[in-house]
């Protein structure tokens, strides 16, 4: 490749905070530069997965390749990687930031800067990229782009010409962006005649051309024949195919130095090209890989098991192969009384882990059942030594356990200033603590009226266990869906944990047993039993359902017996025949409760989320 085409090549991604619009300015940047033919043109291009279109929301960072005839006369390559915007994908958007030079900060026009915006700029920041800020949805009746203009202006240190305006619904501005793509972001740099190095930013996996890994091309070329080698894992494999996404994959005889695209690997084995691992050509290797990821660390476990018993290994093949997806899921086989054999998933949020579990039933038809989320713990323990439990059943008896550590976060809320008295009301009874207000004093409207339509940046330290459940759409129903919010994971703190045991007629429920806060877990026991009590169908005997810490039973419901009229028949006759059928009933109902076994249905275990706090 000539170094004048390299200068051609713009590599840049879409960050923003979600639902601020990235995916439909995709979509008007594929169509301005004839990616895609308008009678092919659907919403959300690359949104390309079923859950995306019908949950609107971006999983997967998507590649594609773009041609661009700019003002300058010359044709310029534009590789564009569109990331999620929600927090528990925060993995994609610095994976795909790594792959590229420049960055689109987009920012809604009806909203302005929310938790998510300030967190991927920061992200930006530190892999050094041309950041462009892009005001959207302009178009809208409500929208305000001079004070969000200024907003960001003042919040991130741009001139007032350097913010672009555009309406991605409409396609207005989508021009002058282009242009300035070319203009602002670097050529990708790189030695060309250099032994390949290609970075990892994703893969799939192909049952016929095995791991797809969609690569940036840093250094040297790859072509479609010979063998290529994973530096860190140390695999070698013969080529498939290489090529890039136009917005389908397009085959290629070579992928040259600045390039983004794939190539088939032919590997079958699940983890032979890990994410953030480096490609180089095993006829020619480069001396040392680049620098990959930070490892991600799952920090919400949950375990899925099969419905049917007999689906635990189609279970486990369909893990492999999402694994391979989504370098963000762990897991490994745990069994349980109650359910049988299955495994301990980790997970970044509650979001991604119901994406998960939609995938694996969708796409790969497992019926699944799942047990409550939690988090992982650390553990001290009396001899000095520590160990780290995804489960509360694993936890060790408690005369040997000297602390409870629980993972705590850092976290970010933006919110009207109307809304601070209801979200500190929340934040505190999550045993939050407040670190510091600041008010973001952009634009005009702050300095008039009450204060109330300021927007506030409160920032908190809270346990990771508090923000797991339900806080996320608590905090938005106290708002009225107006705060936002970010965190980050801090570290571990020791606290007066307990471990709060289910038992349902007399027997423990390990699937069902939660870590609390002691101060809590009356209050919790005694609304786990009550929602239990609705849950569990009646059976033939009475069933007791307890809630226990330790030995102490702290709350207790019964589900009353099912009772068959077995007078049914007798319209008369001797009194002492009525009791001798009665007194049988009676004597089959204590050995039905001696042997007999309660079925939980699946809800039971998803009940310890719809727990009101």
């Amino acid at each position: 490749m000539s170094s004048d085409y390299t200068g051609n090549i713009r590599n840049f991604c879409i960050i923003a905070h979600i639902d601020h619009g990235k995916s439909t300015l995709a979509d008007r940047l594929l169509q301005a530069t004839n990616t895609v033919d308008d009678r092919d043109m659907v919403e959300q291009v690359l949104d390309s997965m079923d859950l995306e279109r019908e949950r609107g929301i971006t999983i997967k960072a998507q590649a594609v390749r773009m041609t661009y005839a700019a003002a300058d006369g010359q044709d310029y390559q534009l590789n564009l990687i569109d990331t999620p915007g929600h927090v528990d994908f925060s993995y994609e958007v610095s994976r795909s930031l790594a792959a590229c030079e420049g960055a689109l900060l987009v920012v809604d026009a009806t909203q302005g800067i929310q938790a998510q915006t300030l967190a991927n700029v920061y992200l930006a920041m530190e892999h050094d990229l041309e950041i462009i800020p892009v005001v959207n949805k302009i178009d809208l009746d409500i929208a305000e782009p001079e004070r969000v203009s200024l907003e960001v202006q003042q919040a991130f240190g741009f001139n007032a010409d350097e913010v672009h305006m555009v309406s991605a619904k409409s396609g207005a501005g989508i021009d002058d962006l282009l242009q300035a793509i070319v203009d602002d972001v670097p050529n990708p740099k790189g030695e060309p005649d250099a032994p390949l190095r290609a970075l990892i930013f994703d893969s799939k996996y192909d049952p016929y051309k095995g791991v797809v890994a969609y690569v940036r091309i840093l250094d040297g070329e790859v072509s479609s024949r010979g063998k290529v080698r994973v530096m860190t894992a140390d695999n070698e494999s013969e080529i498939l195919e290489v090529g890039y996404f136009q917005p389908g994959p397009t085959r290629a005889s070579t992928l040259k130095r600045g390039e983004v695209g794939y190539v088939a690997t032919g590997l079958k084995s699940v983890g032979d090209a890990p994410v953030g691992d480096t490609l180089t050509m095993a006829s020619r290797p480069a001396s040392a890989p680049l620098t990959g990821y930070e490892a991600l660390k799952p920090m919400v476990f949950a375990g899925l098991y099969p419905a049917d018993g007999e689906e635990y290994l189609a279970l486990r093949e369909a893990l492999e192969k999402l694994q391979l997806n989504d370098a963000a899921l762990t897991f490994t086989p745990e069994s349980s009384l109650a359910l049988g054999t299955g495994f301990r998933c980790g997970f970044l949020g509650l979001l991604h882990m119901d994406i998960v579990q939609e995938r694996l039933e969708r796409e790969y038809d497992v019926n699944l059942l799942a047990t409550s989320p939690s988090v992982a713990y650390n553990i001290l323990l009396t001899d000095g030594s520590e160990i780290e439990i995804e489960s509360p059943a694993k936890l060790p008896q408690p005369q040997r356990i000297e602390e409870y550590r629980e993972p705590w976060l850092d976290l970010s809320i933006i919110t009207p200033a109307a809304y601070i008295g209801p979200i500190m009301e929340l934040v505190q009874t999550r045993r939050g603590v407040f670190n510091k207000m600041e008010y973001l004093q952009y634009g005009e409207t702050i300095g008039g009226g009450d204060g109330g339509d300021a927007r506030v940046l409160l920032e908190y330290e809270v346990p990771l266990a508090e923000v797991l459940m339900d806080f996320y759409d608590q905090l938005k129903a106290k708002t009225s869906g107006y705060a936002s919010m970010d965190y980050t994971v801090s570290g571990y703190r020791s606290g007066d944990l307990v471990k709060l045991d289910i038992l349902v007629a007399g027997e423990p429920v390990d699937a069902l047993s939660v870590m609390i806060h002691r101060s809590d877990a009356a209050r919790q026991g005694r609304a786990l039993v009550d929602k239990l009590r609705e849950l569990i169908p009646r059976q033939m005997f009475e069933v007791p359902i307890q809630a226990a810490i330790g030995n102490k039973i702290i709350a207790r419901e019964n589900i009353r017996a099912l009772r068959k009229n077995v007078l049914a028949k007798c319209y008369g006759g001797d009194v002492t025949r009525k009791r001798k059928l009665l007194a049988r009933q009676a004597e089959g109902k204590k050995r039905m409760k001696r042997v007999g076994t309660v079925e939980i249905p699946q809800e039971a275990f998803l009940s310890i989320l719809k727990v009101e706090r």
